[in-house]
């Protein structure tokens, strides 16, 4: 009886939120009590932040992670001067903030920031990285799944850092552009970012990056309109990324 109320008021603490998030893929395989049972494990807490909010600063220290409900989040550097690099956009179901809350101690280098108004559920790394009192089997499979998504998030990090590496803002420009034209399987697609958020992931001054867009769309290589792009190619190319 103790058990159906425990899991009852966990329920009801979690209810607004609960349908956003049990559908991500690190609680894939979890029904929603074992959901539930392991946000309790976890001390998770949630937090709503309003856009432009401050979730984590650098130079602080943290011993929880944040999983995005809803909403998004722009993980960044900045300097003293304000220039910021955006080292990725958190949507729901990512994590961020984990390799920090893993290390006791260890100095925020980055900070996140709300680039619209979110709902974040943090969550004690260091309970997660310990086999809770009842050695729960769900416990077992959110590790499982966390770590696929961190492979994931490593992928990404490792596209960022290919796009960065090119010489010439066009070439980086044209890079990002490729791969997202692959990840959505399409010549024709959105991108996450504004055009200052794009300038600042890429490392490229914005008003150079306007003027290499103008560039390509005059000399034909792309079609845009605020966060939509379209890839011109040769029929040729077309076909062989339809194969």
């Amino acid at each position: 009886m103790q058990l159906v109320c425990l899991i009852s008021n966990r329920r009801n603490n979690f209810e607004k939120i609960f349908t956003h998030f049990k559908e991500q893929s690190v609680f894939k395989g979890l029904t929603d009590d074992e959901i539930l049972s392991i946000l309790h494990c976890v001390e998770a807490t949630t937090v709503s932040k309003e856009r432009d909010s401050y979730i984590f600063r650098a130079a602080d220290s943290t011993e929880v992670m944040g999983l995005v409900v809803s909403g998004c989040v722009l993980v960044i550097q900045e300097d003293l001067w304000g220039h910021r690099n955006i080292l990725s956009k958190c949507h729901a179901g990512d994590f961020f903030g984990e390799p920090y809350a893993a290390s006791p101690g260890a100095v925020l280098n980055i900070s996140v920031v709300a680039d619209e108004d979110c709902e974040i559920i943090f969550l004690n790394v260091q309970k997660l990285l310990v086999t809770c009192p009842t050695a729960c089997e769900h416990h077992q499979k959110l590790i499982r799944n966390l770590v696929s998504v961190l492979a994931n998030k490593i992928l990404i990090l490792n596209d960022k850092i290919t796009h960065v590496g090119k010489r010439t803002t066009r070439d980086k420009l044209l890079s990002y552009l490729s791969a997202e034209s692959i990840r959505h399987s399409s010549l024709s697609f959105d991108i996450p970012f504004d055009r200052q958020q794009l300038a600042d992931y890429l490392c490229i001054d914005r008003a150079a990056m306007s003027t290499e867009i103008s560039k390509l769309q005059k000399e034909g290589f792309i079609k845009t309109n605020r966060k939509h792009f379209e890839l011109m190619v040769s029929n040729d190319v077309d076909s062989t990324r339809k194969m």
